[in-house]
């Protein structure tokens, strides 16, 4: 049965997920079929993969290492590009023999749907959403077959984190939520309450709640110290110079008494790694690190994409990135002359900066004047040292329609369909070397938005398969 805007409204009110955070609400969750289930499960495969394989080509690039098999090819530029702006500690601790192997528990890629199929923007290692998106499945669960059904997503997101400590019976879990990412506390808050209605010890704490003792880090439980056997952190890494306890989180995790989930690897956290994936110097590597299926899923996802690099040229070469006129660039500073048409264009910062997420150090060419787009890629050339950008080709979503309530909607019959864009943001758990979908936001904007965000003039639903 669809839920009527009491229901919702009531819901809502009575448990916060987002702080200061409204959306728009539907009597539905959004309808995915069979076939498309399908594309999402093999997608989670492909992810995995691309991090398994980004490791790979990071760490034998940083050591100046062969990249392939049988033929030489030496790229050091790759690990430089990865590197860039990060500070020498946090660099040695990614690279640690001991971190070999350490991916994200918890992957979500963002997939606008478009007329050509899905279009992949983004790999967020550290995402936000989990206990949302539990939530709305939950709350949903009697409107239809949800994905993620029965807290699939709440308990195999402990069982993923609860793996990296495979001999500690019933671990002590603290899920670390930054200043920076404050927002999304209370939908952490949630999830942490339901797993301990599990029984588990998990808990939500800030960084200052964090303190050492000995070779070990804790919480106050009750007022008696308790010792962590895996923070799960919800912060990016250029946050962790703001947390307090981040030297001792690090020599917990060296003392072996410590797991951090996502692994404190500043190169996963690149959205410069899906411009390497189309980089020419480079496609044979990727043919060597990837299944046939997973390079076939991923060169339909990652839309062209490039670094924004100003390294000159000698006079005869030119970059390899869009054209402009119909010509190809010789410097990035030519895409300020391109038409509105060849704007189509999503300039962004790549990562380890507090812009990079949210929808925020995001420019879209055609959407804005020329002199903001030509003042974006002066701001890109002029920062690439430290915080380099991705040019990638922007790839409309499709139009769809889906039912909505009005803001004074009083019964399930005043929900009418609206025009609007979809992003739809699966979640997949890492556990024993395979992607498990355990739940999916889809989020609903108008028609009219370029960028599709968690804003408040959209939907937030989960997602059920039909037939």
């Amino acid at each position: 049965m669809p839920l009527s805007p009491a229901e919702l409204r009531g819901a809502f009110a009575a448990q916060s997920l987002f702080e200061a955070k409204t959306w728009r609400l539907s009597p539905d969750a959004w309808p995915l079929t069979g076939a498309q289930v399908a594309e999402l499960e093999a997608i989670g495969a492909a992810c995995l993969e691309f991090h398994q394989a980004l490791e790979t080509l990071y760490l034998r690039s940083a050591a100046g290492r062969n990249l392939l098999r049988n033929r030489p090819l030496i790229a050091p530029w790759v690990a430089e590009y990865l590197d860039r702006g990060k500070p020498p500690e946090l660099l040695a601790h990614g690279r640690h023999p001991a971190n070999r192997g350490a991916l994200p528990t918890l992957l979500r890629p963002d997939l606008l749907l478009t007329a050509e199929g899905w279009a992949l923007t983004e790999l967020d290692s550290v995402p936000g959403g989990v206990g949302l998106t539990a939530f709305l499945n939950r709350l949903y669960a009697g409107t239809g077959d949800i994905l993620g059904a029965g807290d699939t997503l709440v308990t195999r997101f402990h069982a993923a984190l609860a793996a990296l400590r495979p001999a500690v019976r019933n671990p002590v879990i603290a899920l670390v939520v930054s200043a920076e990412a404050a927002t999304y506390r209370p939908e952490m808050e949630w999830l942490a309450q339901q797993l301990q209605l599990q029984g588990q010890r998990v808990h939500c704490v800030r960084p200052e709640e964090l303190f050492p003792l000995g070779s070990t880090l804790c919480l106050a439980v009750d007022g008696n110290p308790e010792r962590i056997d895996i923070i799960y952190r919800f912060f990016e890494l250029f946050d962790l110079p703001n947390i307090p306890a981040h030297r001792f989180i690090l020599d917990a995790w060296a003392a072996g008494e410590l797991a951090v989930a996502p692994p404190l690897r500043a190169f996963q956290e690149e959205k410069l790694a899906l411009a390497l994936f189309h980089h020419p110097r480079l496609r044979d590597f990727w043919a060597e690190a990837l299944t046939a299926g997973a390079r076939r899923t991923l060169s339909a996802l990652i839309p062209p994409s490039w670094i924004v690099d100003p390294a000159p040229l000698p006079p005869g070469a030119v970059l390899d990135g869009p054209l402009v006129g119909g010509r190809p660039l010789h410097d990035w500073r030519e895409l300020a002359a391109a038409s509105q048409k060849e704007r189509d264009l999503i300039l962004k910062i790549s990562g380890f900066h507090e812009s990079a997420w949210g929808a925020r150090g995001v420019t879209l060419g055609s959407d804005v004047p020329r002199e903001v787009w030509q003042a974006a890629i002066e701001q890109a050339l002029a920062e690439a040292s430290h915080h380099p950008r991705v040019l990638q080709v922007f790839r409309k979503p499709r139009l769809l329609e889906h039912p909505i309530y009005p803001a004074d909607a009083a019964g399930a019959a005043d929900a009418r369909p609206q025009p609007g864009r979809l992003r739809l943001c699966p979640y997949y758990t890492v556990e024993a070397g395979t992607t498990r979908l355990t739940g999916a936001l889809a989020t609903f904007c108008p028609a009219d938005k370029k960028i599709i965000h968690g804003m408040q003039d959209a939907a937030l639903l989960p997602c059920r398969r039909v037939d």
